[in-house]
């Protein structure tokens, strides 16, 4: 599985993605994550244009990524040309990314995703049909107030395009689409086959319940606040100990 990130904040993502489960998972080629900065691709301001005929090259131009929304309102909007130069300089490089003897790039092999509060909600079902269907995923983080719509509408009518939509991962506001990116390549990353140990850690497909509990058997705690010190004792129900796999099974589904 290949992830395409576009954000102007890639930094975001190094410490998550360099740890644990998906740090492995990328050394081991099982999945891959590229970024895109639609900073890279926004056009220089007439005044940083200006200023740097009169500086020389030595001054870098502001490049920009945002403009005042039609209408009014509130902060910024990332504009749309910027935006899109990203989502061709991902589709390019999937071009030309090697592919097997005989097989072509297919346009329905990639998935384009926006994040939006009031997109198709984001659930283990969706994890699942995308992680078997789509072999390339273009994931369009947004900042400020958002995108221009005129993004999302041009991606999904694009016949050419494997189809566009936006995702919602809960009904709340965050500042940026990059928490959202990672969840998404978390969750779908579960699903690729060797990314985790066994095939049974994926929780989906065990019987599974809120509670867990491990070793000691008896856990003793002393709490520091409220009134009083006396020792308290923490057991792991009797059933968990039982041995009989029907009636933990049974347990754990009344504990869902």
């Amino acid at each position: 599985m290949n992830f395409h990130i576009i954000t102007l904040f890639p930094d975001m993502f190094e410490s998550y993605l360099g740890d644990s489960i998906l740090e492995r998972a990328i050394k081991e080629k099982k999945i891959k994550v590229s970024f895109y900065n639609p900073r890279t691709f926004a056009c220089p301001t007439e005044a940083s244009k200006k200023r740097r005929r009169v500086e020389g090259k030595g001054f870098m131009p502001y490049l920009k990524v945002d403009d005042k929304p039609y209408g009014g309102g509130p902060g910024m909007v990332m504009r749309a040309e910027p935006v899109l130069k990203a989502v061709e300089a991902a589709m390019k490089k999937i071009k030309k990314a090697p592919t097997k003897v005989g097989v072509r790039h297919r346009s329905d092999k990639i998935k384009i995703i926006f994040f939006s509060p009031a997109g198709k909600k984001f659930d283990t079902d969706y994890v699942k049909k995308t992680s078997k269907k789509f072999t390339d995923i273009i994931l369009i983080s947004g900042r400020y107030e958002g995108i221009d719509a005129r993004v999302l509408k041009i991606l999904k009518s694009s016949p050419r395009l494997g189809g566009a939509e936006d995702i919602s991962i809960g009904d709340y506001v965050l500042t940026g689409g990059e928490l959202p990116a990672m969840v998404l390549i978390d969750s779908i990353s579960r699903q690729i086959p060797g990314v985790l140990g066994k095939y049974e850690s994926l929780e989906e497909e065990r019987v599974s319940s809120s509670e867990i509990y491990t070793r000691p058997e008896i856990f003793e705690y002393t709490p520091p606040w409220g009134r009083g010190k006396k020792v308290k004792k923490y057991r792991v129900p009797k059933v968990l100990l039982s041995g009989d796999h029907k009636k933990i099974d049974e347990w754990k589904q009344s504990r869902k």
